[in-house]
């Protein structure tokens, strides 16, 4: 773990019946030199009262609410632009349903601080002999044929796994990687590489994918059959926006 303090941004939406309140106490009481930041997306159930609850027992907890749905890019956004400053030293993100448990996030800090010139480690859902990576065969071989556009078409660099939502970030990086608006609602993951590629050429030196050993898809996804269907067209826009 890094001397210096770290933020994780959590974005939650009607979270209330999923929200493990037994583990992040214990992560809160366990990693003290990391603060948590819970962005409610405008949600409508008690996710509010029960996120409140947790920033007033403990200190390292902040929570911040959206006035109207702004989905899960703009809500990390608005955590990073908010809360980062030059206290912290790496900021992180991670799904509110714990998909990736904090043991996982805290190995990819580690890495990170023993690896200072990667400045973003991200987690990758493959299953392998010896972990636990739990996904359904639908989304895994939707994810296939998604990275394999991705790295082939849009970014044009091998990636395996840009929509885990298990990512660290060096504080600098991230303050202009999320800088500004996304195109996109779901793809941000591919915007940030893609603002990191025009920023810098050597950018794939400076990024690294660490099998998690740990996963575990929870159901329930925020990403609609809708959704889904935008996703050709969305990564259309990517190329179209960030090509030029």
């Amino acid at each position: 773990m890094p001397q210096q303090k770290v933020l994780f941004i959590i974005p939650v939406y009607n979270e209330a019946k999923r929200i493990a309140v037994g583990a992040y106490q214990q992560a809160f009481v366990f990693y003290k030199n990391i603060d948590f930041v819970f962005i409610n997306d405008a949600s409508t159930d008690k996710t509010q009262e029960i996120i409140e609850g947790l920033a007033n027992v403990y200190p390292n907890v902040f929570c911040i609410k959206n006035n109207i749905n702004k989905g899960k890019a703009e809500s990390i956004r608005k955590g990073v632009l908010e809360f980062l400053s030059d206290t912290y030293i790496y900021v992180g993100y991670l799904d509110a349903d714990l998909a990736t448990p904090f043991k996982e996030m805290v190995r990819l800090l580690n890495y990170a601080t023993e690896n200072p010139h990667k400045k973003i480690v991200m987690g990758a859902r493959i299953k392998l002999i010896g972990n636990k990576v739990n996904r359904s065969l639908s989304r895994h071989y939707f994810g296939r044929i998604f990275a394999t556009i991705v790295s082939q078409i849009v970014l044009k660099t091998p990636v395996y796994d840009t929509q885990c939502g298990a990512k660290i970030l060096e504080v600098d990086l991230a303050k202009k990687l999320f800088k500004d608006p996304f195109y996109t609602k779901w793809l941000f993951d591919v915007e940030l590489l893609l603002r990191f590629q025009k920023k810098d050429i050597q950018f794939a030196n400076k990024i690294v994918e660490i099998p998690l050993n740990v996963w575990e898809e929870k159901g329930n996804s925020k990403i609609k059959a809708y959704d889904f269907f935008l996703i050709p067209f969305q990564i259309i826009k990517l190329y179209v926006n960030y090509q030029r």
